[in-house]
């Protein structure tokens, strides 16, 4: 190294502000700037991580500023940014210690279990989830939701409420009564109210554009009827009475000697379902007073027969062939 690069005993380049160099014009080294004072370590984890979230705001405000371009140059417009999940907040989520005195105040017993997870619900709000350890409240969390004010240290507590997971013993569904309601549900004092616009109904006065149906209709009682059935309603009903306990797939009417049309008991339904129902009237049939399909049957068919069959087995013969000379008479007074 020569003599006018090298360094002076006992000092550092940046500590030298000028160096002349024998025959050389004075060179100027600029001074080194002022170092700024560092700040002092935080003194715990949770001042960290309130420091640290201080300043991702800060850098998140200042944000990132656009320079216009040149004269004549054209400046590409910015696209629109997406949405932006929320980052879970340091200091908030540190706070599981305030979060469980929360939850514990509330609760007013020792159900507040095991700290299961924080989440981010938004910028600088978390939400803390403990095990709730109640009889009967399998799968529940208590959670109690934390946040902080821009810039600031302090955490505080929003809400805390008791949510069902993913795996809780939840009731089932509620279901207003008109879907809850079930055949046979209706007892000898019960009510059900009026439906105004049932599918199954219709104005009574309309006509049905079967001529034999209306000229029925105006023989039939029930003439000043308000309603009558639909032919959605008519469908309906003959649907579920043929697939049913008395249509013809039922194990009584397979081992019946005859259906219900050739039955004397067998009385017809009017109006266009009389072709294919009617109404059961033998007391001796399991079907009595109920609503049947033609083909249709039981064991107490009005035509069918058995061979009948004694209520006791008969003996054989006997004859009595004894001669009563072979017998002695006693007379019994003496």
């Amino acid at each position: 190294m020569s003599e006018a690069t090298a360094p002076l005993d006992g000092a550092t380049p940046e500590a030298v502000e000028a160096v002349e160099a024998p025959g050389a014009a004075a060179v100027e080294v600029p001074a080194k700037r002022a170092r700024r004072p560092r700040k002092p370590a935080p003194a715990t984890a949770a001042a960290a991580a309130v420091e640290l979230a201080a300043a991702e705001e800060v850098a998140e405000d200042a944000g990132v500023g656009e320079h216009p371009g040149a004269a004549g140059v054209e400046v590409p417009a910015k696209r629109a940014r997406r949405p932006r999940k929320p980052t879970l907040d340091a200091a908030a989520a540190a706070a599981v210690d305030l979060a469980r005195a929360a939850a514990e105040e509330v609760a007013e017993d020792d159900s507040v279990g095991e700290h299961l997870e924080a989440t981010a619900e938004g910028d600088r709000i978390v939400s803390h989830a403990f095990a709730c350890l109640l009889p009967g409240y399998r799968g529940w969390r208590w959670t109690v939701t934390v946040t902080r004010a821009s810039r600031a240290r302090n955490v505080t507590v929003d809400e805390v409420c008791l949510l069902p997971g993913e795996d809780a013993l939840r009731a089932p569904e509620w279901l207003p009564w008109s879907e809850r309601i079930a055949p046979g549900d209706v007892g000898p004092q019960d009510t059900l109210p009026r439906k105004a616009d049932d599918p199954l109904l219709e104005q009574g006065y309309e006509a049905t554009g079967d001529a034999e149906a209306d000229e029925l209709a105006l023989w039939e009682l029930g003439l000043g009827r308000e309603r009558v059935l639909s032919p959605l309603g008519r469908d309906e009903a003959a649907t579920r009475w043929y697939d049913g306990d008395r249509g013809p797939r039922t194990e009584i009417a397979e081992n019946a000697k005859a259906p219900c049309s050739t039955c004397g008991f067998f009385l017809p339904l009017a109006g266009s379902l009389r072709q294919v129902f009617g109404v059961c009237a033998n007391e001796w049939s399991p079907e009595d007073a109920r609503v049947v399909s033609a083909d249709h049957g039981c064991g107490a068919h009005s035509e069918t027969d058995v061979e009948v069959v004694a209520d006791a087995p008969a003996s054989a013969l006997v004859v009595d062939d004894l001669d009563p000379a072979a017998f002695e008479l006693v007379d019994p007074s003496s």
